[in-house]
């Protein structure tokens, strides 16, 4: 019988299945963000003191910080239905009515990419939100009408990487907001051991800290480094993965020990070669780099300014000797 040749989709697939079983599945075994735990636990506990569904909790931070996974172990820590939908997907009012009108008492609605929802969906959550009743429009005009239907106790979790665009009433509604920040050293090394454990991975330890550091103090992203790891090693026969292998899995990917990306370094290189290393303004930099000024702010800058590679100033930003320096100027 001919072996099966795994297709991109089959690998996406397996990925995506993996970082679903590396998913903490309890707060003791979530790691990192203690101030946010310790709220979550609080707020838990007081709602099933007073048999009460929890209040609604806005979660925001960079992509890959956990929120989603929060949101998972909130719904796990009260055994309640978690239904899980992007905001993109809602583009009428009447997705969202269908969605409310199917949830049971004290599940968790989960809404990812908060900031892009449609605004006449955004305001159906309102009564939703205040008074558990969705107010349905019938006709247009004069003649329009507007029927409530009470909906069951429920809580609504939002996640957004861009709190800036969540509108103010929206915002007002939530009962707790979070940051998840950025991860440190310590606890990135623990999740890269932890998810080695699971995946009954051997590693060494200068492996660990190379990830590590590639990591952009981001857990999924130090998963997805461990994982590439992992292929080369599988490939080659070699049971433990060493640094070597880990450099190797860093080649492939295109980034560098720091976790510099091609786009990284092209746009620290704009900055130094074509604009002097003198300040330049967001606008400059996303006409000579080719791309959206919401791209290099949101994806591109957060990073680089984590590890002291870019400055702002008043006049605009410039990279700073630490990134000449790791760059080779």
């Amino acid at each position: 019988m001919p072996k099966k040749v795994k297709t991109s989709k089959n690998i996406i697939k397996d990925d995506q299945f993996i970082d679903s079983f590396l998913r903490p599945k309890t707060f003791n075994d979530y790691i990192g963000q203690g101030k946010i735990k310790k709220g979550l636990e609080i707020i838990l506990k007081a709602a099933q003191k007073r048999r009460e569904s929890i209040d609604h909790l806005l979660f925001y931070g960079q992509p890959g910080l956990g929120k989603t996974t929060l949101a998972t172990l909130v719904a796990g820590e009260t055994g309640a239905n978690l239904r899980i939908v992007s905001a993109p997907s809602l583009n009428r009012t009447g997705d969202l009515a269908a969605l409310l009108t199917n949830l049971e008492e004290r599940d968790v609605l989960f809404i990812d990419e908060a900031h892009r929802l449609n605004p006449a969906v955004e305001e159906v959550f309102y009564s939703a939100m205040d008074s558990g009743r969705l107010n349905i429009t019938i006709g247009k005009g004069p003649s329009s009408r507007i029927i409530p239907i009470d909906l069951p106790p429920f809580t609504l979790i939002a996640a957004t990487t861009r709190i800036n665009l969540i509108s103010s009433p929206l915002r007002s509604r939530f009962g707790a907001i979070f940051r998840l920040d950025y991860y440190n050293n310590e606890e990135i090394n623990t999740i890269i051991e932890r998810s080695a454990d699971i995946l009954k991975i051997k590693i060494a330890l200068d492996a660990v800290s190379t990830i590590a550091k590639a990591s952009r103090f981001t857990p999924r992203l130090a998963n997805r480094l461990l994982k590439r790891s992992r292929d080369i090693a599988e490939v080659n026969d070699i049971r433990v993965i060493k640094r070597e292998i880990v450099l190797e899995a860093f080649d492939m990917l295109g980034i560098d020990e720091m976790g510099l990306e091609i786009h990284d370094r092209r746009l620290l290189e704009i900055m130094i070669e074509k604009f002097g290393n003198r300040p330049v303004g967001i606008n400059s930099l996303a006409a000579s780099l080719g791309e959206d000024k919401d791209t290099i702010e949101e994806i591109y800058e957060p990073y680089l300014l984590k590890i002291g590679f870019i400055q702002r100033t008043p006049s605009g930003r410039i990279a700073t000797s630490e990134a000449k320096k790791w760059l080779g100027y």
